[in-house]
């Protein structure tokens, strides 16, 4: 017999056997789809924790601060490092070393993120806020994953962008007195913290606005504050993420030389800064998270601290890994139980076709032949089973991307969309025509030392 005779006489009994074939199709197409939805939810699940992750943690972002084992201050009475002091302090983070990093390779964008302290911010219609002073490149923000929602940077002494939690919860003077006042007296009085918290978040105007920012004079035995020249603000950016967070996190961006004048006008005693050229923290861009071990290696040799959040993708990497396992282990358990029924249907068909396999060994078929039938038989139902499955699981991630659409997906950022890998789908045919095959080997053995004369006289 040929293959072709072999794979047709299986192919006309999987047609006959329509019950037996379908319930048979029927068990292995729930485990082929277990599978291939269990790895796509795995994948999808996993891409989409990442993409959120590296959009709030910046994953592919290193934040190098100066040697902490090193002294990383000494002499530069605010005129610059000279290449004595730089002898002296080797762990310092220098624009001469930054513009080393820059050169890197993988490196897209490496600045200075100095940061000068927490201090408050006054508008001119006597709002304030608590806001954290940034001096950078304003230039170079949009090289962080910071898109502008008005304006754009400027690169004028004066000028600062705020972030779009700056521009939320400024409250006057007067009220967040008094609220704070009433919250002291009556700390659980739900009313006062839901107004405290609506004021918190509600966003105002501030393109194109004058500030003035304050900090207390640490000479000053009464508690006397200390108030910047007026700085014009020249944009604002995008809230990037959970609008919601946004009040916890308050930035205003000035540039470098805008920051050493606020350093003098309100005696900032942050660190590194007034030291012209010397910096207490930096951010390095890199092209990939695969490529992050490998600069960090060499921002090292400048004898600099570096820290990132790649811990983040290797716990989440982990705990996928055990996820995607045990979903893989739930669908090969369901494809068991459909062996077990391939095992029991294909055993019933050895005993009702005795006759049709004793005719066949009469008229020249062997062992071997009789047996490549069965296997091929129970083949085909895995592969039917198999493509049944796929379509099962198309439906099912359909049904789960519906039911995440109409739950208003994860309640952050861009929603999760459960998609499959096309690589998901000849994982999960092989898994169920090798069940097909495997359950088909008992039955196939069988049949094939049936004997053909006693069989005949049976029936």
């Amino acid at each position: 017999m040929r293959i072709s005779d072999i794979s047709r006489l299986a192919w006309e009994q999987v047609k006959r056997r329509k019950v037996v074939t379908g319930l048979c199709m029927a068990g292995i197409s729930i485990g082929c789809a277990a599978i291939i939805v269990a790895l796509s939810i795995g994948d999808s699940a996993q891409s989409y924790t990442e993409r959120e992750i590296n959009r709030n943690f910046k994953m592919d972002e290193i934040t190098v601060t100066p040697n902490s084992g090193i002294p990383s201050q000494g002499g530069g009475e605010g005129n610059g490092a000279s290449a004595s002091d730089a002898k002296l302090d080797p762990g310092r983070l220098t624009a001469q070393k930054l513009e080393i990093v820059q050169s890197l390779k993988h490196v897209t964008a490496a600045a200075p993120f100095q940061e000068l302290g927490y201090i408050q911010m006054t508008t001119i219609d006597n709002k304030i806020t608590d806001v954290q002073l940034i001096g950078t490149d304003l230039r170079l923000l949009t090289k962080y994953d910071k898109t502008f929602k008005q304006g754009g940077p400027s690169d004028l002494i004066g000028m600062a962008v705020l972030n779009y939690g700056a521009t939320v919860g400024l409250i006057d003077v007067e009220t967040r007195q008094r609220l704070f006042e009433q919250l002291n007296s009556d700390p659980y009085n739900n009313k006062i913290m839901e107004q405290y918290n609506s004021l918190s978040m509600l966003p105002s105007e501030m393109y194109k606005q004058q500030v003035q920012l304050q900090s207390y004079d640490p000479a000053s035995q009464t508690g006397q504050s200390l108030v910047s020249s007026p700085i014009q603000i020249v944009g604002i950016l995008d809230s990037g993420g959970n609008p919601d967070m946004a009040m916890y996190d308050k930035k205003i961006y000035v540039s470098l030389e805008t920051g050493e004048r606020l350093v003098e006008q309100l005696k900032l005693m942050n660190g590194t800064a007034g030291q012209k050229g010397v910096y207490n923290s930096a951010i390095v861009k890199v092209d990939s998270t695969d490529n992050i071990v490998q600069v960090e290696k060499l921002i090292h040799k400048l004898t600099l601290n570096t820290s990132t959040n790649l811990y983040q993708k290797e716990a989440m990497a982990s705990t996928f890994s055990m996820l995607k396992k045990a979903a893989l282990g739930i669908g090969v358990f369901i494809l068991i139980i459909a062996s077990i029924s391939i095992i029991v249907a294909m055993t019933m068909s050895t005993h009702q076709r005795r006759r049709q396999i004793g005719i066949m060994k009469v008229l020249g078929a062997n062992m071997g032949q009789i047996r490549n039938m069965f296997i091929t038989e129970a083949a085909l139902l895995g592969m039917l089973g198999g493509m049944l499955g796929i379509v099962f699981s198309y439906l099912i991630v359909f049904g789960i991307n519906k039911l995440i659409g109409t739950a208003g997906g994860m309640g952050m950022g861009e929603p999760l969309v459960i998609t499959i890998p096309l690589m998901t789908l000849p994982v999960g045919i092989a898994f169920a025509v090798m069940t097909g095959v495997l359950s088909g080997i008992y039955p196939a053995i069988s049949a094939s030392r049936t004997n053909a004369l006693t069989a005949i006289k049976r029936d």
